[in-house]
């Protein structure tokens, strides 16, 4: 379903999704055609606290249910040319858009889609509507902003420039803030791994043998029988068999321990600084000699 350019405020806050259903951000803005009032380009905030805005063309998104889907991906809106939403959105910066993301320059825009008259890739000067006034080639709708007619035009709301001649008369201070968070990162990786080592060991063991020893025994009435039974002389031989013991070894596998691996949490504080800016207030031809300043709060 196409991108519906009666109201452009319809796609703000949308989910942006990319190729195979990426999601990519939010919408934040639109930015119109100066000259048709026709939204030509989308606003994405992304990153750590929507830190990150992006600028995707309309001419190649499309919606589906509450979504706003575009045929980029994640690494394609971060490498994007920057644009500074303070600022204008010059020619020069507008076809640095359509080169990154490969479309023609002066080709169909979101406008020529729709059968409206104009087309990127001419030079004519726009006007800024959003949160700040400048000039350039595309003007940003904002949803807090800005109203628009049944022509398509969108106006400035009373009181949206706190200097200009549609406020009240009060001017409002404002002043940034720096929120922190956190983000969970993969810090390294920890693994177990068992291997085989071959170590020399060495034990005391007793072992035994046998040794011969000659034992002599005198003739007595008690053994004379038995020295007596054969011939007076003769020859003969007699023979023992002699033991010892030797050692032998064998091994068999014993489990001695589990080991696993734990993770615990650690919390320590590391220290984070930026920059914020805020506004001032100085008044002009204002006598200070006697004077009192009332601030009057809602409590």
């Amino acid at each position: 379903m196409a991108v519906n350019l009666q109201d452009p405020k319809s796609i703000f806050g949308m989910t942006v999704t990319g190729r195979g259903g990426e999601r990519l951000g939010k919408v934040d803005g639109v930015y119109l055609d100066n000259d048709t009032k026709r939204p030509e380009w989308a606003a994405v905030k992304s990153g750590l606290f929507g830190s990150h805005i992006s600028l995707v063309p309309l001419a190649t998104a499309d919606l589906a249910g509450d979504e706003l889907r575009v045929p980029f991906d994640k690494d394609a809106l971060q490498s994007a040319p920057h644009h500074d939403p303070d600022k204008e959105l010059s020619t020069q910066e507008e076809k640095q858009l359509f080169e990154h993301y490969g479309v023609p320059y002066g080709g169909e825009s979101v406008t020529a889609r729709t059968g409206q008259t104009g087309h990127t890739g001419h030079g004519e000067q726009a006007g800024y509507a959003g949160q700040q006034a400048a000039g350039g080639r595309h003007g940003l709708a904002d949803e807090r902003a800005t109203r628009g007619d049944a022509d398509g035009r969108v106006e400035r709301a009373a009181g949206h420039d706190v200097s200009g001649p549609n406020t009240d008369d009060a001017m409002t201070r404002s002043e940034e803030r720096m929120r922190v968070g956190t983000e969970t990162t993969e810090a390294g990786r920890a693994r177990l791994r068992k291997y085989v080592v071959t170590e020399h060991v060495t034990q005391t063991v007793p072992v035994s043998h046998e040794e011969v020893r000659i034992e002599r025994e005198p003739i007595t009435e008690s053994n004379i029988d038995a020295a007596t039974d054969g011939p007076a002389i003769s020859e003969e031989e007699h023979e023992v068999t002699l033991h010892a013991e030797r050692p032998v070894t064998e091994t068999e596998a014993l489990p001695v321990e589990r080991v696993r691996l734990g993770k615990e949490t650690v919390t320590e504080e590391q220290q984070v600084s930026g920059q914020v800016r805020k506004e001032e207030i100085e008044t002009t031809g204002v006598e200070t000699t006697g004077r009192t300043e009332r601030r009057t709060e809602e409590r």
